[in-house]
């Protein structure tokens, strides 16, 4: 604020200030917002460079026998490509894996959101474990892979089978769909909830006919973000016993399995350029699994979202 003087001599405080104080306001502003633009840009230029690498060294490998072939511990030559390299048992242990995992973390993590915002009461037990779920969600993967070779693999003698590694997974994004899907809850205005009450609906009414439909859009969204996350996830499926490399794709819940995230590390570590290529392949055929997730989760969020 600078201080003028009028043609009466008197002196009066102008708001704003000078026009060189503006110029300098204006230009840290400038300033400020090219700083944000290239830390914006730092992120999307590494994930197209990545993407760029990714896509050259698959280029010609994603092929319909890379998709429905077995791996082999050799490459033989097929048709210009390495017909042994083929990702088709870990694509299908990576899906049953997500659809167990989905099952799993809908009925316990929406089932607590559920609980938490609309039944339980408000007072120290339930800050408690709010916080402790939301402690959760920062917790490192490897830690989820040493509670469930612990309490699924040696504690409950399932071994390393396919419900294993799907209540694992359940584990490590269970906080992430709790808190979530109680943002949605809350999301949801108390004058509906209220209306509700006014004509007669019992509680249960309420949170089936009125919460849940307005509250769906951002649970399905979160739940779905956070299978994408699990569906990439490595450290967990090595401490409970993943097969690096399957050969066979799991046939029912407690046959062995393997998933497109260790298929890809074995072939990354092995000496051989071919692998390398498959590996890059595998990482496309993954990238377009995860965004057709993340485009399903938006499709919903717009299907069921009032307001679009």
């Amino acid at each position: 604020m600078s201080v003028e003087t009028d043609s009466a001599g008197a002196e009066t405080e102008t708001p704003f200030g000078d026009a060189g104080d503006i110029a300098r306001k204006r230009a840290i502003g400038r300033v400020f917002v090219g700083v944000c633009f290239a830390s914006a840009m730092v992120g999307v230029v590494a994930l197209l460079a990545l993407l760029a690498d990714v896509v050259y060294e698959s280029w010609g490998w994603v092929t319909w026998e890379f998709l429905t072939y077995p791996p082999t511990q050799v490459a033989d030559n097929f048709q210009g490509g390495f017909r042994g390299a083929g990702i088709y048992p870990a694509i299908v242990g990576s899906i049953l894996l997500i659809a167990l995992t989905a099952i799993f973390t809908l009925f316990l993590g929406v089932g607590a959101a559920i609980y938490l915002e609309e039944y339980a009461p408000d007072g120290r037990i339930t800050s408690f474990i709010e916080a402790n779920i939301a402690n959760l969600a920062g917790v490192p993967s490897v830690v989820y892979g040493l509670l469930g070779l612990a309490i699924f693999v040696r504690g409950a003698g399932l071994g390393p089978v396919l419900l294993a590694g799907a209540l694992t997974l359940t584990l490590l994004i269970l906080p992430i769909v709790i808190v979530s899907a109680q943002e949605a809850l809350r999301a949801v205005p108390d004058s509906q909830r209220n209306a509700a009450y006014g004509i007669g609906a019992t509680q249960w009414q309420v949170t089936r006919d009125v919460v849940l439909p307005r509250a769906l859009p951002g649970i399905m969204t979160g739940t779905i973000l956070s299978l994408s996350r699990a569906i990439g996830e490595t450290a967990p499926l090595i401490l409970v016993g993943a097969a690096t490399t399957s050969i066979v794709p799991p046939d029912g819940l407690r046959s062995s399995f393997g998933a497109m995230p260790m298929q890809i590390f074995d072939w990354a570590t092995r000496p051989q350029t071919e692998f390398h290529h498959a590996a890059a392949a595998g990482i496309v055929v993954l990238l377009t699994v995860l965004f057709l997730m993340n485009l399903t989760a938006i499709l919903i969020r717009n299907k069921y979202d009032p307001r679009s």
